[in-house]
């Protein structure tokens, strides 16, 4: 192995964590974000939230098993409640929304 090789291995090495930065923040097998109710859960323990805490991290879990990341399951959640009616836009610049999946 030369010289050069070994440096760029030991920078490699020293910068391996920026590789990770990226990534979904795990809690088990279940993203992070989809975990919220754990900590109202651990102050407020009754069945119905340990319901409300099962039930909402096995739908978030259904959904990223079907490609739908937490984020774009939220946006996709408001674009459904809301619908297509932009009332903050002029009728000039209204644009019709296109689903692409």
């Amino acid at each position: 192995m030369s010289a050069a090789q070994e440096v760029e291995n030991l920078q490699e090495k020293l910068n391996w964590h920026w590789r990770n930065s990226m990534r979904v923040v795990r809690f088990f097998a279940f993203d992070a974000r989809a975990a919220i109710p754990i900590p109202l859960l651990l102050v407020y323990a009754r069945l119905s939230t340990l319901i409300l805490t099962i039930i909402t991290m096995i739908v978030f879990h259904i959904l990223e098993q079907k490609g739908l990341t937490f984020p774009s399951a939220i946006r996709s959640l408001r674009s459904g409640l809301v619908g297509d009616n932009r009332p903050g836009w002029l009728s000039a610049h209204r644009k019709k929304f296109v689903d692409y999946g």
